[in-house]
């Protein structure tokens, strides 16, 4: 059986002490085991980072940028390789592991302009002789804990800028599906990222803790359930390091009377379907304004999840694969009880879906709620599953209280054809990241990611500039040279040192 081992520098324990098993979720079987790391194990690579990291932070950022552009090249000449291990691990379909590679290679793209981001700002005679600039240097070590559900997107997301702006990095991925991220750094390495500059440890809460306690590493960036990244906030804080926390979501689609209904349902069907709902942007809440509108929406989706495709991860014809292990579905299938026991209406009921031949995978059918209160438990909190809910709105000042009110701030979309409705929505939705007509509106990567409430703890967001800014740390330099040579150096009264606010 194959064995899935961390990727430091030094290790030389290989293997050895915990370990867990890695399913293949569209056969349900174990097909590898992965390396459970210890305090001991992260110390290694911590004492490699150490090390390496001053040598990269004085490379000169267009040399790290070349690295990042062949790094670009070689996950694209194995974008077909990487798509089928992340599969096999996760679950999801090939195209969408390759939409999962290729977000977060946007993100490299967007490093691969570092020494243009990395500039600092210069003021000339701000006093009597006076210059004043500002640099950005790395903080050191940053370490990355990131979830099952993108294991190639968020750790490009974070160790790409961390890396661009000179740090050192160490990833942390999900145990679930831990291959994709060691067979990045190798190909980090091979694109001629130094030794010890990117690492890769596995590990449980045990791991997690011993990063978070660690005194050398300067800033964590985790991505998870709420519950998880408000602890990883507090007691990473409390160690004194730069925290940032993406938490869960709840979506919300608000559907307009004006809006294009096929085009609304077809958008759905892969917001909220797609990658059997285990995305943090996902789409899992439909809000039709209206009773009219409602009865319409409803309509049209039941034709719509009946030719919903679920097969293994490598049928092309399919709509969505398998949940990541039996616990996840596990979990899906407690939430559906849940709503059938608070009153909702089950329209659609996608538990129990067997796939003939793989009887023993992880698949759940798609599920369909109405008449969904905000009262609700399986309202508040998040599924992580294919389930769709409609809740129904009365008018546009309802739709839009529904998630400024929910305590999850992640993303949402509106739905119509009145530009003032959007432009009035956007502006005044408690909500973090905004879609007019798009479904998943996860912004491009010279942009930033983030969420508003329990969806994100820290305040500096995901890539983009606030990806640098949180990455680095700005040092502000006031410099004179005095006029007059060395027959001035004992200090003449006439190159007194005045700064602008002392005269």
């Amino acid at each position: 059986m194959r064995t899935i081992d961390h990727h430091i520098v030094g290790l030389s324990d290989g293997g050895a002490g915990r370990t867990g098993d890695v399913f293949d979720p569209n056969t349900g079987l174990v097909q590898a085991t992965v390396a459970l790391g210890t305090q001991a194990t992260l110390d290694t690579a911590v004492a490699a980072a150490l090390k390496a990291q001053p040598g990269w932070a004085a490379t000169n950022p267009q040399r790290r940028a070349r690295v990042m552009a062949e790094f670009k090249r070689l996950v694209d000449a194995n974008i077909d390789e990487l798509a089928h291990l992340l599969s096999s691990e996760h679950g999801k379909v090939i195209a969408d592991s390759k939409g999962d590679i290729q977000r977060g290679l946007e993100v490299i793209e967007f490093c691969c302009g570092i020494p243009h981001v990395m500039k600092g700002e210069y003021t000339h005679g701000a006093g009597p002789g006076i210059d004043v600039y500002s640099m950005r240097q790395p903080l050191g070590i940053g370490a990355g804990i990131t979830p099952f559900n993108f294991p190639a997107m968020i750790p490009l997301w974070m160790s790409g800028v961390a890396i661009a702006t000179g740090n050192a990095f160490i990833l942390k991925p999900s145990e679930r599906d831990p291959s994709v991220p060691v067979r990045l750094a190798e190909l980090f390495a091979d694109a001629g990222l130094p030794e010890g500059i990117l690492q890769v440890v596995h590990g449980d809460k045990e791991m997690v803790d011993a990063i978070l306690d660690h005194p050398e590493i300067a800033a964590v960036s985790f991505v998870g359930s709420s519950d998880i990244a408000h602890y990883v906030y507090r007691r990473g804080v409390a160690a004194g390091k730069r925290v940032q926390a993406m938490g869960g979501a709840k979506n919300h689609g608000i559907v307009m009377p004006d809006a294009d209904l096929d085009q609304v349902v077809a958008d759905l069907s892969g917001a909220a379907f797609g990658s059997a709902g285990e995305r943090c942007m996902a789409l899992p809440v439909v809000v039709p304004v209206g009773e009219k509108t409602a009865i319409a929406l409803r309509e049209k989706l039941l034709p719509a999840i009946a030719k919903l495709r679920i097969g293994i991860s490598t049928d092309g014809d399919a709509d969505y694969g398998p949940v990541v292990n039996a616990a996840h579905r596990s979990r899906v299938e407690g939430w559906i009880q849940k709503g059938v026991d608070e009153g909702a209406e089950l329209v659609v009921d996608g538990r129990g879906f067997e796939l003939q031949g793989h009887e023993k995978g992880f698949f759940i059918g798609p599920s369909l709620f109405d008449h969904v209160t905000t009262s609700m438990e399986s309202y508040k909190e998040e599924i992580f599953g294919p389930v769709l809910q409609i809740v129904r709105a009365d008018d546009f000042e309802h739709a839009l209280r529904l998630p400024s009110e929910h305590q999850y701030g992640n993303g949402v979309a509106i739905f119509t054809r009145n530009g003032h409705a959007a432009r009035e929505f956007a502006s005044r939705v408690n909500v973090g990241m905004v879609g007019i007509n798009v479904p998943i509106p996860v912004p491009v990567a010279y942009h930033t990611f983030g969420g508003w409430k329990r969806s994100a703890f820290g305040d500096t967001n995901q890539h983009g500039m606030e990806g640098v800014k949180f990455w680095t740390k700005v040092k502000t330099v006031t410099q004179r040279w005095p006029d007059g040579g060395a027959n001035n150096l004992g200090g003449d009264a006439a190159n007194a040192f005045v700064i602008p606010t002392m005269g």
